[in-house]
């Protein structure tokens, strides 16, 4: 621990905050440059993707472009604390504090490990009433422990190497995702199903069926579960998952907070629901629920019908689907998509034995990326219980690298 020396975040390089290109503008959304909001960014991963883009005429002279490892924090709003690595030049918004690292005296993933074992106490330092917030001249105070490049390389070495592991986690995830959605719409949106060329397509009023099909509602499928729970009766070691802990592009749910973390009114949901957000911009975020917990009362809570689990997920994973509840969702401030009317969507209802045909094809790939998803928080303990017993001395950078291959 001697080599071990307190720095500012300020010393560990230049510190950039965020702008939006102005709504007058909109000609400057469009370009090559990533623009990270923290919509994008998730608890556990260290590398972000997102649908935005930015032109060079917004920046001309580079002076909020980010260089590629550069480490971005989370400072405003809900999500303080969140921490992601640019992997290419980008910008960010102004939520976000950045972190150009000075990489003759640091190095940019020990500096990227080191913002999320502080993320508690950057949290800690948010002000304000109605938008908790950390400014840059707070920010760039915080105090961290650094010892020198080397050792930073080793350690920030072995805790990408748990992220490696996460990370083709999450590609298993993505790949069985397409596999199960691919499914769906091959057997439920263009009858490609299992003998298909051998049952004949009837016309209805609704479009063409195959024969033994019918137009249903989504509600046959999965109905709408209403019980709530108030704070004072809500364990506080029970998972809370709000809509900013439901990923974007997947159905698969992958963090979460706790229950004593909120205290408004929240949704009770069991293992195998599906969570569906009912407020824009979050009417895309669809997830299945590994685990039993509570929700905010800002996401639909459906509890599949008996074996039509993996036909429900599909169905409301589905462009379709989501593009319904945008078009009749209601508010002018808040628009909000209303359960009843999406009970109500029409879609393909098989044949008992089709259904379960699908379910026994697309349920196993939904439990796996569950449990991959568990092994993933179980790699991410790991790492994250490395970090401070690093700083403090109980571990050696050696014992570290040995835990690692047995990790492994």
């Amino acid at each position: 621990m001697s080599d071990w020396r307190k720095y500012k975040i300020g010393e560990l390089g230049k510190v950039v905050t965020g702008k939006t290109p102005p709504s007058t503008s909109p000609e400057l959304l469009f370009g090559e440059i990533p623009f990270i909001t923290p919509g994008d960014m998730s608890e556990d991963a260290r590398d972000v993707s997102t649908e935005r883009f930015v032109s060079t005429a917004w920046d001309p002279k580079g002076r909020l472009l980010l260089p590629e490892g550069s480490v971005c924090v989370v400072c405003i709003g809900m999500t303080i604390g969140k921490v992601c690595m640019t992997s290419r030049p980008s910008h960010t918004n102004q939520q976000i504090n950045s972190i150009i690292v000075d990489v003759d005296r640091f190095d940019p993933s020990f500096v990227f490990y080191s913002m999320r074992d502080l993320s508690g106490e950057i949290r800690v330092r948010a002000t304000g009433a109605q938008t908790r917030i950390v400014n840059k001249t707070v920010f760039s105070d915080i105090t961290v422990s650094a010892p020198s490049l080397e050792t930073q390389r080793r350690i920030a070495s072995i805790l990408g190497a748990y992220d490696d592991l996460i990370e083709t986690n999450r590609r298993r995830i993505v790949v069985l995702e397409e596999m199960a959605r691919g499914l769906f719409e091959e057997w439920f949106i263009r009858f490609h199903f299992p003998g298909n060329e051998d049952v004949a397509t009837v016309d209805t009023p609704d479009g063409p069926l195959p024969k033994g099909w019918v137009w249903g509602a989504f509600q046959d499928l999965a109905r709408e579960v209403r019980q709530t729970i108030s704070p004072e009766n809500s364990p506080a070691d029970t998972p809370y998952v709000g809509l900013e802990h439901m990923p974007r592009r997947s159905t698969t749910l992958d963090q979460h907070g706790w229950a004593e973390e909120v205290s408004s009114l929240k949704s009770c949901f069991k293992r195998g629901d599906i969570l569906f957000g009912k407020i824009r911009p979050y009417f895309h975020k669809v997830v299945w629920a590994p685990f039993d917990g509570v929700s905010s009362t800002d996401a639909i809570v459906w509890r599949p019908v008996a074996g039509l689990a993996a036909q429900a997920l599909g169905a409301a994973s589905s462009d379709a689907f989501v593009a319904y509840s945008v078009l009749t969702s209601n508010g002018t401030k808040m628009p909000r998509a209303n359960a009843g009317i999406l009970a109500d969507y029409r879609c393909a209802l098989a044949p008992p034995e089709i259904s379960k045909q699908f379910q026994d094809a697309v349920g196993p790939m939904v439990e796996l990326c569950a449990t991959l998803q568990t092994e993933s928080q179980r790699l991410a303990t790991s790492r994250d219980l490395l970090f401070p017993r690093l700083i403090s001395g109980q571990l050696s950078v050696g014992q570290a690298e040995r835990e690692l291959r047995e990790a492994a």
